[in-house]
C-alpha cells in the first residue's frame, strides 16, 4: 500500500498493476518504479504489452541490483573521465591518446563538476544543442563518442543504469571539396621546391607521397629494407607508430616510385643500410608552403598528394578495390568510391568523347 501511495504522489496518472509495475491510465504504456537504496528509479517500459513489460521490468531490476551504492556511485564526471581515459589510452598511438585527452578536457567544461549519476538525458541534449553550434562535426562526433564510452564504463562499474548519450545522433560532416593537384600543378610545385635552398629532402618526400599513396607517417618511416626491387614490391609498416589500422600491407612498386627510389639510392652512395630511412626529414611543411606561394599555387598539404595518387590511379583505369588495398583501407573500396567516384565518372565521360564512328552511308 505504501508503494502505491508513493507512486500516486510521484505521478497521478499511473496505476499499480503489479510489483513495481504501473500503467498509464491515458496511454496504457507500462512504467517501472522501484527503489535501489535511497534512490527511486522510474522508467517507461515503452510498451503496452503486459508480457513484454514484465520482461523489461526484470531486465531493469537486474541492472538496478548491480548499481554501486558505495561512495563510488557519487563520483564526479571529471574523476570518472580521468579513470576511463587512463584505461582506454593503454596501447593507443600517441596521436590517438592525445585525442582522448582533448575530448575529455572539452567534456569537463560542461560535465566536470557534475555527479555522473546525476547527468540526465536533458543535460545531454542541452550539451549537444550548445556544442553542435560551436564545434566542427569531427570535433563534436569525437566528444560524443568519448562521452558515450565514459557512460558505458560507468554502467560496467554499476554507477549508472543507462547510457543517456544514445539519444544524441552524430553530426553529418560537411563534405569539403577535395583539392587534388593536377599533373601540371604537381610538376610546377616540384620545380618550385627544387629552386629552394636545402629543400632536396622535401622534394623527395613530396614525390614519394605522390607516387606511393602513403600517408605522411607511413612514408617518413619507410626504410630501405621495406623495398624489394626484385619482386617489385614495397611494404608499408608505419614504423614504430604503425599504420592507421595497425596492419602491414604490401604494395606493388609502381614505375614512377621505382625510378624515384633508384635515384635516391644512387644519391646516397654505397653507405645505404637496410635499416636506414629513405627520407631523412619528418615533414615538408615549410618547403611546401614556400613553394606553393612562390609558384602561385593553392596551399597543398602532404595529404593532397595521396589524393593525387588516387586520381591518377583512377585515370589509369584501376578499380576501386585495388586502390583501397594500396591505400590500406579495409572496406573493399567503399570509401574510395564515395570520395573519388566523381573522378571516374568525369574520366569516363572524357574517354567517351574519343569514341567516334565514321560510318558512311
Amino acid at each position: 500500500m505504501k508503494n502505491t501511495e508513493t507512486a500516486t504522489a510521484v505521478t497521478q496518472t499511473l496505476q499499480r498493476v503489479g510489483h513495481c509495475l504501473y500503467r498509464s491510465d491515458k496511454s496504457d504504456v507500462y512504467y517501472a518504479i522501484l527503489k535501489r537504496g535511497c534512490k527511486q528509479i522510474k522508467r517507461s517500459l515503452k510498451t503496452t504489452d503486459r508480457t513484454l513489460a514484465q520482461r523489461r521490468l526484470s531486465e531493469l531490476q537486474d541492472k538496478a541490483s548491480r548499481l554501486n551504492q558505495s561512495q563510488g556511485g557519487r563520483i564526479l564526471f571529471e574523476e570518472l573521465g580521468k579513470r576511463w581515459q587512463e584505461s582506454a589510452g593503454t596501447g593507443l598511438k600517441p596521436s590517438s591518446a592525445r585525442r582522448l585527452v582533448v575530448a575529455v578536457k572539452g567534456l569537463n567544461k560542461y560535465f566536470g563538476k557534475m555527479m555522473v549519476r546525476g547527468i540526465t538525458k536533458a543535460h545531454i541534449e542541452k550539451w549537444a544543442a550548445q556544442r553542435s553550434v560551436k564545434a566542427a562535426a569531427r570535433t563534436f562526433n569525437q566528444e560524443r563518442a568519448t562521452l558515450s564510452r565514459v557512460f558505458v564504463y560507468a554502467m560496467r562499474d554499476g554507477i549508472v543504469l543507462d547510457n543517456p548519450v544514445e539519444i544524441v545522433k552524430r553530426m553529418k560532416p560537411s563534405r569539403d571539396q577535395i583539392v587534388i593537384p593536377s599533373k601540371e600543378q604537381f610538376k610546377k610545385l616540384i620545380k618550385a621546391i627544387e629552386a629552394l635552398q636545402a629543400a632536396h629532402e622535401a622534394k623527395k618526400l613530396c614525390e614519394l607521397l605522390a607516387y606511393s599513396g602513403c600517408r605522411l607517417g607511413e612514408a617518413v618511416a619507410m626504410c630501405w629494407g621495406d623495398i624489394n626491387f626484385e619482386r617489385r614490391q614495397f611494404t608499408v609498416t608505419g614504423g614504430e607508430q604503425g599504420t592507421k589500422n595497425h596492419e602491414v600491407r604490401t604494395v606493388p612498386l609502381f614505375p614512377s616510385l621505382e625510378a624515384l627510389l633508384l635515384r635516391i639510392r644512387e644519391s646516397r652512395g654505397d653507405m645505404v643500410k637496410q635499416s636506414d630511412r629513405i627520407i631523412h626529414i619528418d615533414n615538408a611543411k615549410t618547403a611546401l608552403s614556400s613553394a606553393c606561394r612562390d609558384a602561385g599555387l593553392p596551399h597543398f598539404t602532404h595529404h593532397n598528394f595521396r589524393h593525387f595518387f588516387c586520381s591518377n590511379a583512377i585515370e589509369a583505369g584501376v578499380d576501386f578495390k585495388a586502390i583501397a588495398g594500396w591505400l590500406g583501407h579495409k572496406d573493399g573500396g567503399v570509401l574510395v568510391a564515395k570520395t573519388y567516384g566523381h573522378l571516374r565518372d568525369e574520366h569516363s565521360a572524357a574517354m567517351a568523347k574519343r569514341i567516334t564512328f565514321n560510318v558512311t552511308e
